[in-house]
C-alpha cells in the first residue's frame, strides 16, 4: 500500500492549511528518502509494509508523481476546505471538489481512489480560497488540527487492519472537540 500526502514543498509553507497531508505522514515517519519529484518513507504498520510518498511538485501538480509509482493500491491524504476544521472523512472515490491536487491526480488516474480528507474550513468569507488555504493554522486552530492528525493516524492503520469500509463506518462522523 501506498499512502500520498499532498502538500507544497517549499519549507514556507510547512505550517500551512495545504500541507495537512505532508503533515501526517511527518508524523508517521521522520526519514524521509529521495525519489524522482517525491520524498518517501517506508514503514511498517501492523506487520505490512506501507511506503508513505510526499510529492514535491506544487500541489497543483501532485498527480505528476503517478509518473513514477503504481496507482492500484493507494490513500490520498490531504485537505479539504469544504470540511470544518477538527473532522475528516474517508472516500472510497470521487470528484476533485475544487482542489487543485485532487484535479491533477484525477488527469492522470481517474477519480476510483481512496482518500481520507481532512478539514480545514470554513474559509472567512472576506478571503480568497488560494490565500486562505496558504495560511498558518492559529495557536487554537492548531491545538484541533493535533487531535485530527493523531486519528488520522489511527485511521490509516485501521485501513490496513479492517478495511476501508469498516474505516468509514468507525471514522466518518469524529469531529475533534
Amino acid at each position: 500500500m501506498i499512502i500520498i500526502g499532498l502538500g507544497n514543498p517549499d519549507s514556507r509553507y510547512a505550517n500551512t492549511r495545504h500541507n495537512v497531508g505532508f503533515m501526517l505522514l511527518d508524523r508517521i515517519s521522520r526519514s524521509w528518502n529521495k525519489g524522482p519529484n517525491y520524498l518517501y518513507s517506508d514503514v511498517n504498520i501492523n506487520g505490512e509494509r506501507i511506503r508513505l510518498i510526499k510529492p514535491m511538485t506544487y500541489m497543483n501538480l501532485s498527480g505528476e508523481v503517478f509518473k513514477y509509482i503504481p496507482h492500484d493500491d493507494i490513500i490520498v491524504v490531504y485537505d479539504d476546505l469544504d470540511l470544518p476544521l477538527g473532522r475528516l472523512r474517508i472516500r472510497r472515490d470521487g470528484s476533485a471538489g475544487g482542489h487543485n491536487g485532487i484535479k491533477s491526480i484525477i488527469s492522470y488516474i481517474g477519480q476510483d481512489f481512496p482518500r481520507i480528507r481532512i478539514g480545514i474550513g470554513p474559509k472567512p468569507r472576506n478571503i480568497e480560497a488560494a490565500d486562505y488555504v496558504l495560511s498558518d493554522f492559529s495557536k487554537a486552530e492548531f491545538e484541533i488540527l493535533e487531535r485530527v492528525l493523531e486519528t488520522s493516524k489511527e485511521v490509516i492503520e485501521y485501513i490496513i487492519i479492517h478495511g476501508l469500509d469498516k474505516a468509514m463506518n468507525k471514522y466518518n462522523s469524529f469531529k475533534a472537540e
